[in-house]
């Protein structure tokens, strides 16, 4: 649950029929003087089948004019059950899909990305490992990595950090570091987020301030008749 507002993402995937939703209602982005307002940005995970799950997502960034950014597909599989499972071991899944064509110049085409996942723990802390690339939406090669680590300081509070960096073909670097809070009130399948991301030079923004949620709940079966 709530894998806001990282940019990596866990070996876990949604239970079949249900849906997670990763909302996020407010994100500022300051490079410079120049100011982004990101919301919302949206993640909608169904779990499909055991150990499969159908991701989509979108942004919508006003920076001055709205313009819906990172739109995309994938399908995101359980290939090991692990620690995230509550069996022995790490966790290893993959996630693969389409970039769908954006509002941004240079953004009109269609890309593909896969990326591979392992999680595991060091006791007391998770971590998640992600790796892999593919082509953009303007045909160019990249590649892209994260780490995710989590530490649990109260049964309902997780403090959280990640490390990531993208580098594409003819591009600058895209690396930055966050550091955050997610916290899981009553009842379970709400989980809250907030954290500040520093970029390392290259295309990152300098400074991100972000706030989101995530919503979980199963989707209703049809009732049979007698």
């Amino acid at each position: 649950m709530a894998y806001r507002p990282f940019v990596s993402t866990d070996a876990a995937v949604s239970d079949p029929r249900e849906v997670e939703i990763e909302l996020g209602y407010f994100t500022l982005e300051r490079t410079g003087r120049d100011n982004t307002i990101t919301t919302p940005a949206v993640v909608l995970n169904f779990g499909f089948a055991k150990n499969w799950e159908a991701v989509g997502e979108f942004r919508v960034q006003a920076s001055p004019e709205l313009e819906i950014t990172d739109p995309g597909l994938s399908l995101k599989g359980v290939l090991r059950e692990g620690v995230l499972q509550e069996k022995e071991g790490v966790s290893i899944a993959v996630e693969a899909g389409l970039l769908l064509p954006s509002t941004l110049p240079h953004e009109h085409g269609v890309g593909v990305q896969a990326i591979g996942i392992v999680s595991g723990k060091v006791a007391p802390v998770t971590v998640h490992l992600n790796g892999g690339g593919g082509l953009d939406r303007d045909n160019r090669g990249f590649a892209i990595w994260g780490v995710i680590g989590e530490l649990p300081v109260h049964p309902k509070l997780r403090i959280v950090g990640e490390v990531n960096g993208e580098g594409a073909q003819g591009r600058q670097p895209n690396n930055s570091g966050l550091v955050g809070v997610l916290w899981q009130p009553t009842p379970k399948n709400i989980v809250l987020d907030a954290g500040v991301r520093r970029g390392f030079g290259g295309a990152a923004p300098d400074w991100q301030f972000t706030l989101g949620l995530t919503l979980g709940f199963p989707l209703p079966t049809a009732s049979q008749s007698p």
